[in-house]
């Protein structure tokens, strides 16, 4: 199983050091991908610009968007574009994690519709593959190509029946954007069930997520950090601050059980903006 690190790109404050600096760190220490957390309604850094400054810093390490939320891109030429810039700059190394979300908030602000992002959605998968290889517009006079034959991979989270059956026929796999192992094993197999019934051949790729924080105050990181995000959950909040990961052992069971649940990668996303938590996570889990 691969173990990659999210940028926080989403913590409140975040600033240049916290993004191009940290991508650096994580690629020299040895993670396999950079993932970032998309929202409109927050002070977050956006998602694809965010990977561009990522790729500019790195070589090798992958860029995923876990999850962008595509149906805030409305205008497919330009997103399409722009997946594929950030894919020739970086040689290829972009994956795009694509879900539609749950904020009816960050709908209404962006002008689109909430009760049809689902049907927005299955538009734009159809579309991204068109434009990518050049059918209808002719991506030569829209490009620059993407570096990946056929476009960046897709990953497709949610977990509705119709997120699996999206995954099967649009993506290379599907991801959790947050939940625990038991809750990944049963989205594993759903996913499988429907990679077979699509007729797709080999396995699909898994990825899961979870939180962490590390040193001293890590407790303290993760009630300001993922309380401060997840703010709108109410209660719920406080649930998601104790799941973070906040010592070296936390952060190797968590690693151990979704690698038993099936993962291939888990991206494990910081809860503060402290640099120093790259090399302890490195420390703790590679």
């Amino acid at each position: 199983m691969e173990i990659g690190i999210g940028l926080p790109n989403a913590v409140r404050g975040v600033e240049r050091e916290g993004i191009v600096e940290w991508a650096r760190r994580a690629e020299e220490a040895g993670f396999s991908s950079l993932g970032t957390i998309d929202r409109i309604v927050y002070p977050n850094y956006e998602s694809l610009v965010t990977l561009a400054a990522a790729a500019a810093t790195t070589e090798r390490i992958r860029l995923v968007t876990d999850i962008l939320l595509a149906p805030l891109r409305t205008n497919m030429p330009l997103f399409a574009k722009q997946a594929a810039t950030i894919d020739r700059l970086s040689r290829g190394r972009l994956v795009l994690g694509l879900a539609v979300g749950g904020r009816s908030d960050d709908y209404e602000v962006s002008g689109v519709d909430f009760s049809r992002r689902g049907a927005i959605f299955d538009q734009q998968l159809e579309d991204l593959k068109r434009l990518w290889q050049g059918e209808g517009h002719g991506f030569d006079s829209l490009g620059p190509p993407p570096a990946q034959s056929g476009g960046p991979r897709i990953l497709i989270g949610g977990g509705a029946d119709v997120a699996f059956r999206r995954a099967a026929r649009y993506g290379e796999g599907w991801t959790m954007g947050g939940g625990p192992p038991d809750a990944f094993a049963e989205g594993v197999e759903k996913t499988r069930e429907a990679w077979r019934s699509a007729g797709r051949e080999g396995e699909p790729y898994t990825m899961a997520l979870f939180y962490f924080a590390l040193g001293s105050d890590a407790s303290d990181k993760a009630r300001t950090g993922l309380g401060d995000y997840y703010e709108f959950l109410g209660d719920y909040r406080d649930m998601v601050v104790e799941s973070a990961a906040t010592s070296e052992d936390t952060v190797k069971q968590y690693l151990r059980a979704f690698e038993d649940a099936g993962a291939d990668e888990v991206i494990c996303f910081p809860a503060s903006t402290d640099i120093e938590d790259v090399e302890r996570l490195a420390t703790a889990a590679l």
